[in-house]
């Protein structure tokens, strides 16, 4: 925004969540580069690097940070005025773009000595790096792209950046963990049958290095197995509840009820982690009746339409204050909703899975499905089997000529 003698005296750095199901939650986000010069940082408002690095070559006033590499991280909410600026103090929390466009933003602002004075004599920094709190995010080059515009209050004057550039981070769920972390069990009320979350889903007992600590909810001393929450609020190794899947999160799809008109599912998400509450969870679901979804109790929902005019894909969260923290596996460690359809008489069935979802997402990762052949089945039609004519014809052969023999 302005320059200095020896670099710039206000740089604002502001990240997007346009992520439409994939929040970031606590501990928060840690935005990282390179310099490419000798530049240090000598203030930060609405944020603070992670180190402040060697500055012992600095007579009087101290920087904020040396580090050739430095990490920004967001302050806590409750952080004085002074140090605040719009859109900055939520401790690293993004919300997802559907959920809550105001809150998925973030911003900090900067002050940078040592580095150029002009758009010819600033180089960019490289090697960009976000945490959110862990890996899977990847991101590129930046790019310089025409100045920011600000209008001012009275929307009669707009200003400009005198250099602005972006750079585009994007995520992968292998990345962030190479198994699954969520899966999906089936259940209905015309088949007795309850589809389990496939076996090994997100780890086997037998295999620790992938699904973490195996916590058996019979043990006496449960505590002295669960790992303490991190120190600041760091993230801590799962403790997961020893199940035949593993995984950290289920989410259980039942179809509870058949009206004239309408038809009813019931959802619910249960949390195995011992170690971890997930804050303003989401569950997006893909089912070709939403289109026709009447009414839901109890949860959020919003239409996605990733494919233009195919209404097929919904994002679900809970309620502020409510039930919009899952907490930790327990008897209270489960969220539930139930869905109310009205029926398509041109595609709506209960055959051959019909029902059931396409695909789960929790908190964007994409959750291990049944197999479509273990779906509950609609019971036959009727238990009477039919006799042949040939057959008939036999029997009746068979029946003359034992009544002619005697």
């Amino acid at each position: 925004m302005s320059w200095t003698p020896d670099g710039y005296m206000q740089a604002i750095v502001t990240l997007y969540n346009f992520q439409q199901y994939r929040h970031i939650q606590a501990p928060g986000w840690s935005l990282g580069w390179t310099w490419r010069k000798r530049e240090v940082i000598w203030d930060v408002v609405g944020g603070q690097t992670t180190e402040q690095g060697d500055c012992s070559k600095f007579k009087g006033n101290i920087p904020h940070c040396c580090k050739k590499k430095p990490t920004v991280v967001d302050l806590l909410p409750g952080t004085p005025y002074n140090k605040q600026v719009a859109n900055c103090c939520k401790g690293g929390v993004l919300s997802s773009w559907a959920q809550d466009p105001s809150a998925a933003a973030a911003s900090f602002q900067l002050s940078v000595g040592q580095a150029g004075t002009t758009n010819k004599t600033v180089r960019l920094p490289v090697n960009f790096t976000l945490q959110a709190p862990g890996p899977g995010y990847t991101c590129g080059p930046a790019k310089v792209v025409k100045p920011s515009r600000f209008t001012t209050a009275d929307k009669r004057r707009v200003t400009q950046a005198l250099m602005t550039w972006n750079v585009t981070c994007t995520y992968s769920q292998f990345l962030a963990q190479k198994t699954p972390t969520c899966c999906v069990s089936l259940s209905s009320f015309y088949n007795n049958t309850i589809v389990p979350c496939p076996t090994c889903s997100c780890g086997c007992k037998s295999n620790n290095t992938l699904s973490g600590s195996c916590v058996d909810p019979e043990k006496p001393h449960l505590a002295s197995v669960v790992p303490n929450p991190g120190k600041n609020g760091l993230a801590v190794p799962p403790a997961v509840q020893c199940t035949h899947h593993m995984c950290p999160i289920r989410v259980h799809w039942h179809v509870k009820l058949n009206y004239k008109q309408y038809w009813r599912v019931k959802i619910t998400i249960t949390n195995f982690n011992y170690a971890m509450n997930y804050s303003q969870w989401n569950l997006v679901a893909q089912h070709p009746n939403f289109d026709n979804l009447t009414q839901i109790f109890s949860f959020n929902a919003k239409s996605l339409n990733p494919y233009a005019s195919i209404n097929d894909t919904m994002i679900m969260w809970g309620v502020k204050f409510y039930n919009d923290l899952l907490m930790q596996a327990g008897p209270t460690g489960n969220v539930q909703s139930e869905l109310l359809f009205q029926k398509e008489t041109e595609s709506f069935t209960f055959e051959k899975g019909w029902a059931f979802p396409r695909r789960i997402y929790f908190n964007g990762d994409n959750c291990v499905m049944p197999p479509p052949d273990a779906y509950p089945w609609l019971p036959n039609a009727s238990s009477r089997h039919i006799m042949s004519p040939l057959l008939l014809v036999t029997t009746v052969v068979l029946s003359a000529l034992a009544f002619l023999l005697q």
